[in-house]
């Protein structure tokens, strides 16, 4: 039975959105300097920390806000990508850790795409990798005494995707991870002398295995890089001899699942693990002279953006669904969380999520995320798709989930086949035909469901943003008799008007996905495409899409809202003025309501409920305004 619908400003769920969240990065050269990026002010922007008195200085007043930066790795400047429409297409700029005004270090360039941004330890060397029509663009930049750009050298071209360049202590080498040798999301590593551009080595494990590179090693004549492959099946991490070739693997065949490297000590003693198994974290650090494994500290839950702080400590962020994330301190050196580093506030309470698994239509164990509310079941129901799909749903805090749960909603999150951290053969399933096997495990998680007497039948709802709003719409279309309704974000109707549309890197994201462009697969990007099932929808669809969004751009939304409304099927399109995705709070708190009043309506067969009708309505009665 759905709970009373209340939308005043001061209601419980909104104040989960407004919890402060906050990544953080050090810069590695300089223990005493960090960079925090907080919506702490409603919107992300990015600030200067004094990690001794923990200080925080603001340094961006984007309107439209900055969800990432980095800081050079002597603690002198930030960088970020000002894209002014929040489109994610703009020019690398700089400004000084103290403070100032912005400066272009690509004057002289388009505007263009990036998604991969490094600097030297020794803070002489920036590379970063920008895309345009012409393909991938990876460059080198040294950084003068005095801290100005020097001339931008270009590295390495290809049309298919690379990211970096990773570079050495000084920045005389520099690593590029391409996917030229596969043609697909494989990846192999080319490394170039920066001096002259020159070849140096290569690193491969052949077309059908992907090998990704993390970081150079601090030390200075330390010739050894970090990077890990998924040859066995799973991600595996070892070291690499850039000069010679060796291969040094880490000793850790103890561990099952995935283990991604996450960051490398400064005097190059110790490596930060994280194991990823069944969606669960566990860190460690190895120790490279002895070979030895140790166990830090556990919380369970999820960690991310772990990295070697001072004082042999480990600072992590760390949530699970019923506390909201933190940076803490985990020791290196005891068994004990040392402390948390930054002032974090505590919101309302919040219910635990289970993890679960069901077997798909193939037999395939699925696992997802489980919250149940208080009451009698069966329930209604949302069954959420996380984006992607190569990223993986663990054990965190949600604002989203606890929402619906608190609205009465059995609350299911799923890690489709697509995911990462399941084994290459789980994420490779879906390349080539996108929007099959994930469908069939939406569908399998609801027969589980409604078996296991948790969700009402004819009340289950489909959510999802970006991939997973895809999704949402592509089984609407495939499956229209088994959803009640279907709420989808920032979502993908037609994948060949995206190709067309869309930011350079994502074009060629999409080619590797499908291992063809739309004109050599016009028949897979079809089938693959959610406008090509509109005729089958019968639920009615809510769509919140940015008009700026250079990831799932607009003409495709547009034509798919046109095509329901000629076939007559309830569809609502809500814009907003930004990118892939809201840099604002309130805005977040603005667009959850609408889906609120999107399923009370759709669940009680109302044609339509205002959010100032459920205000009016909340403030006076107890009762559902449904």
């Amino acid at each position: 039975m759905l709970k009373p619908l209340c939308l005043d400003h001061d209601v419980s769920w909104k104040e989960r959105y407004r919890l402060p969240v906050m990544h953080t990065s050090l810069a590695r050269a300089v223990s005493t300097r960090g960079l925090v990026i907080s919506n702490h002010t409603g919107t992300s922007q990015l600030y200067a920390w004094d990690i001794p008195t923990g200080y925080l200085h603001q340094l961006t007043q984007h309107q439209l806000g900055v969800s990432s930066g980095i800081i050079s790795s002597n603690g002198r400047y930030v960088y970020f990508l000002d894209d002014s429409h929040g489109n994610e297409i703009g020019h690398y700029v700089c400004l000084p850790f103290e403070g100032g005004v912005t400066e272009d270090i690509t004057p002289h360039l388009p505007p263009y795409s990036s998604q991969s941004f490094y600097t030297s330890f020794a803070g002489n060397m920036l590379g970063f990798t920008i895309a345009n029509q012409d393909g991938f663009h990876s460059y080198t930049m040294p950084i003068t005494l005095d801290g100005t750009p020097a001339e931008l050298q270009l590295l390495y071209t290809a049309k298919n995707l690379c990211y970096g360049p990773i570079l050495s202590y000084s920045g005389e080498i520099a690593i590029i991870a391409t996917t030229e040798q596969s043609g697909s999301l494989n990846y192999c590593l080319y490394a170039f002398h920066t001096a002259d551009g020159s070849f140096l080595n290569k690193l491969s494990d052949g077309p059908t295995h992907s090998i990704r590179v993390y970081s150079c090693s601090g030390v200075k004549s330390d010739p050894r890089v970090l990077v890990a492959t998924n040859r066995s099946g799973v991600l595996r991490p070892f070291l690499w001899h850039v000069g010679t070739g060796e291969r040094i693997d880490l000793q850790i065949d103890e561990l099952i699942g995935e283990v991604i490297p996450l960051d490398w000590s400064n005097d190059g003693s110790q490596i930060l693990l994280c194991q990823i198994h069944a969606a669960k974290h566990q860190l460690y650090c190895y120790h490279i002279p002895e070979h030895t494994l140790s166990t830090l500290p556990s919380l369970g839950g999820t960690y991310t953006g772990a990295y070697f702080g001072p004082d042999n400590n480990v600072f992590t962020h760390w949530q699970d669904s019923t506390h909201a994330p933190r940076l803490i301190a985990l020791s290196t050196m005891s068994e004990s969380v040392q402390c948390t580093v930054l002032p974090y506030r505590d919101g309302p309470a919040n219910q635990k999520l289970h993890s679960v698994q069901f077997p798909s239509s193939d037999g395939q164990v699925i696992q997802g995320w489980l919250g149940i509310p208080a009451g009698t079941g069966p329930f209604p129901t949302i069954i959420e798709t996380h984006g992607g799909p190569a990223t993986v749903v663990t054990d965190r805090f949600s604002p989203d989930s606890q929402t619906w749960l608190d609205h009465g909603f059995v609350y299911l999150s799923i890690n489709y086949r697509g995911s990462t951290t399941f084994g290459k053969a789980f994420e490779q399933q879906i390349w080539g035909n996108l929007g099959y096997w994930e469908v069939e495990d939406m569908v399998a998680a609801r027969a589980w469901l409604v078996q296991s007497e948790i969700a009402h039948p004819q009340k289950i709802i489909l959510v999802g943003g970006s991939y997973g709003g895809y999704l949402t719409l592509q089984a609407l279309g495939r499956y229209p008799d088994k959803w009640a309704g279907g709420i989808a974000a920032l979502a993908i109707t037609d994948w060949t008007i995206l190709y067309e549309d869309c930011a350079d890197t994502i074009k060629e994201y999409v080619t590797a996905l499908f291992g063809a462009t739309p004109t050599q697969k016009p028949n897979q990007y079809a089938a693959s495409s959610p406008i090509t099932y509109a005729h089958n929808v019968r639920a009615p669809v809510l769509i919140i899409q940015g008009r700026n969004d250079s990831r799932c751009p607009a003409r495709a939304i547009q034509q798919y809202e046109a095509k329901l409304k000629e076939l007559n099927t309830p569809i609502t399109v809500h814009w907003f003025e930004a990118g892939h995705g809201l840099r604002s709070v309130e805005q977040s708190i603005m667009f959850r309501e609408r889906m609120l009043c999107f399923t009370y309506a759709v669940l009680n067969d109302i044609t339509e409920v205002s959010i100032s009708d459920i205000n009016q309505h909340a403030r006076g009665n107890t009762d559902s305004p449904c």
